[in-house]
C-alpha cells in the first residue's frame, strides 16, 4: 500500500467471497477482520466449480490455494438428453489448456478449508450479526454495530454477506425485490461409481422443465444437482422427499437414477433458485459490496464463486495501490460492473433457455447447442473463463 500506516478493512460475511476478500486484502497490506453471523463455519454439502478465471484472479495478486490437490481438475464436459444421448461435448479442456490455468471441481467444504488455511491469523468473529453501519465524515472511516451491542471501526467496510446482505439493505433500502428462477434445485454429494462417470467429468442432462448434473469431485465423490420447474410458493418451502426426486427423473439415464438411489435422503438439500435485478451502485463512501451481496446470479454458468473471487482480487489490487481508499472502492466498482452484469444476464438467459418445457422450444434448445458453430461456442466459453487483464505469461507458473 502507498499509505504509511496499514489501513483496516472490515469484512462482513465469511463465505467464499468474504474469506477470499480477507486473504486478498491482507496480501496487499491491509489489516483485516471478518465478522460472520453463523456460530460455526460449516459449509453445505454441495459442490462448485472454481473455473480458470477465478484461479487466475487469485494468481494475479500472488495467491495460490492449491485447489488441484483438494479437488478434481476438469477433464471433460458433456451435455446429454434426459435418456443419455449426447447433444454436444463442450471444448473446455482445449480452452483451459490454451489459457494455461486449470479449472477445479471441488466441494464447498474443501474450498472453505483452503481459504481458512490461507486466512490463518486473520481475526474471524463468529456469531456476529451486523445490524447497521455509519460513516464518519470527519475521519472518512466507518463503524459497524452488531446485534449483541458490540461495535467495530475501520477504514473501509466490505459487505460480503450474501443474498440477504445487511450491508446491501442499508445501502439500497428495505423492500428490494428478488427474482425467482421458476424452479427448485436439489443437490447432494455421495460416493459413486458408474462407467459413464469418468475422472474430472461434468455431464449435464436436459429434459422438459428439468435438468440434472453429475460432477466428479475427486476421491470417488459425486456432486449431483437436479432442477425442476416449480412455483416459488412451493420451492421456497419444499417438503417433499427422496421419493419425489426419484419420480421426477423416472425414465432418465441409468446413471442419473442410480445417483439419486444411492443418496441417503438426509443428504439431499433443496434450495430455491433466485437472483435480483442488477444493482448499478454497489457502494457509498467507505462502503462497498462484493459477490452475491453485489450481484447474485443463477447457477447455470457455475460462476457464482468465481465472480466473488474475481471481485476480491480486483478490490485488493485497487486498494493496495490507492492513496484514497474511498476513491479506490469506486474504481473497483467501475472495473467490475460490466463483467458482473454480463455474467448475471448470461446466467439468467441460459437458465431460462435450458429449463424450457415448451414442446416447440425444447427441441430448438437441443438443436441450437448441437449445431452451434464450434468457433462461436469456443469464443463464448473462453470469454467467461478469462480473467480480464490476465496474460498467458502470468499463467506459465500456475500449471
Amino acid at each position: 500500500m502507498s499509505q504509511k500506516q496499514a489501513k483496516k478493512a472490515i469484512v462482513i460475511g465469511a463465505g467464499i467471497g468474504g474469506l477470499a476478500t480477507a486473504v486478498a486484502l491482507r496480501k496487499v497490506g491491509l489489516d483485516v477482520e471478518v465478522h460472520e453471523r453463523a456460530t460455526e463455519l460449516k459449509a453445505a454439502g454441495s459442490g462448485l466449480s472454481v473455473m480458470s478465471n477465478a484461479i487466475a484472479a487469485l494468481d494475479s495478486i500472488g495467491i495460490d490455494l492449491g485447489l488441484e490437490k483438494r479437488g478434481q481438475v476438469l477433464e471433460s464436459y458433456h451435455v446429454r438428453t434426459a435418456r443419455g444421448r449426447l447433444i454436444r461435448e463442450f471444448p473446455f479442456p482445449g480452452i483451459i489448456s490454451r489459457l494455461g490455468v486449470p479449472s477445479v471441481l471441488i466441494t464447498r467444504s474443501d474450498l472453505q478449508q483452503a481459504l481458512l488455511a490461507a486466512a490463518e491469523g486473520i481475526p474471524i468473529h463468529l456469531g456476529a450479526t451486523a445490524r447497521e453501519f455509519e460513516t464518519d465524515e470527519s475521519t472518512g472511516g466507518v463503524r459497524v454495530r452488531f446485534e449483541d451491542g458490540s461495535e467495530t471501526e475501520g477504514d473501509v467496510l466490505i459487505g460480503a454477506d450474501g443474498f440477504n446482505s445487511v450491508v446491501r439493505r442499508q445501502l439500497v433500502g428495505p423492500g428490494e425485490s428478488s427474482k425467482d428462477s421458476g424452479y427448485i434445485v436439489w443437490l447432494a454429494i455421495v460416493p459413486f461409481e458408474h462407467p459413464r462417470f469418468t475422472p474430472g467429468s461434468v455431464t449435464h442432462y436436459w429434459g422438459s422443465g428439468k435438468r440434472f448434473g453429475l460432477v466428479d469431485m475427486g476421491g470417488g465423490r459425486l456432486y449431483w444437482w437436479g432442477t425442476k420447474n416449480m412455483p416459488a410458493s412451493q420451492s421456497r418451502d419444499w417438503r417433499g422427499g427422496k421419493s419425489e426426486v426419484l419420480r421426477s427423473y423416472a425414465g432418465w439415464a441409468d446413471e442419473v437414477q442410480k445417483a439419486i438411489r444411492v443418496t441417503p435422503e438426509e443428504s439431499i438439500i433443496a434450495v430455491p433458485s433466485r437472483d435480483r435485478p442488477f444493482l448499478e451502485r454497489w457502494g457509498k463512501g467507505p462502503v462497498t459490496l462484493l459477490g452475491d451481496a453485489a450481484h447474485p446470479m443463477l447457477t447455470s454458468l457455475g460462476q457464482g464463486s468465481g465472480m466473488a473471487i474475481e471481485d476480491a482480487a480486483v478490490l485488493a489490487r485497487v486498494l493496495g495501490s490507492a492513496d484514497d481508499l474511498t476513491r479506490g472502492l469506486r474504481r473497483y466498482e467501475d472495473e467490475r460492473r460490466e463483467r458482473a452484469r454480463g455474467m448475471v444476464a448470461a446466467s439468467r438467459g441460459i437458465s431460462d433457455f435450458e429449463q424450457s418445457e415448451n414442446p416447440i422450444r425444447r427441441p430448438m434448445r437441443d438443436a441450437y447447442f448441437k449445431f452451434l458453430p464450434a468457433a462461436r461456442l469456443t469464443r463464448t466459453l473462453e470469454d467467461s473463463l478469462t480473467f480480464p487483464g490476465y496474460t498467458t505469461a502470468e499463467a506459465a507458473h500456475v500449471q
